[in-house]
């Protein structure tokens, strides 16, 4: 990734997670998502520029026609010989053409390479989250499922 695809990405990662955010809505309810999402769209736009922007080095476009349409970002755990996907999104416009898959295959390769021997990724349990959940376990992730609570006050 080149720090001039940042602001590309940023913008169809925003729309590819609309519909995360529009679930973590309902399921949270009004009150409790303002409180945790104020503006989604403005925290998840920043937190996608600077998570690229960190590890640029780990961080990988598929383009179509050299315009970026999906990224996965790598952390790499060397001490424990494991890695982590921090991020992974595809263009809406762009999604259900195995865009992903090739992207996770990739990083994964990239990961044996640096003699990863254990590859993690996490992802929300909500119904905004199932497109990603299959796409982890088609990859052969294992799920360990996890709950976080929220209570307004």
């Amino acid at each position: 990734m080149s720090s001039a695809d940042v602001a590309q990405v940023v913008e169809f990662s925003v729309r590819a997670w609309e519909p995360v955010f529009a679930s973590f809505a309902k399921v949270l309810g009004t009150e409790i998502y303002q409180r945790v999402y104020p503006d989604w769209r403005e925290s998840q736009a920043r937190d996608v520029a600077r998570t690229c922007t960190e590890h640029l080095a780990t961080t990988w476009v598929a383009d179509v026609a050299g315009a970026p349409v999906g990224f996965a970002v790598v952390i790499f755990d060397e001490e424990r010989s494991a890695a982590e996907i921090e991020m992974l999104a595809v263009d809406p416009d762009h999604q259900r053409q195995g865009i992903a898959g090739t992207l996770m295959e990739f990083t994964f390769a990239r990961m044996r390479e640096r003699g990863v021997r254990l590859a993690g990724v996490g992802t929300g349990g909500d119904p905004g989250h199932e497109p990603a959940r299959l796409a982890y376990e088609k990859a052969g992730f294992t799920p360990l499922p996890l709950v976080h609570y929220y209570k307004a006050l």
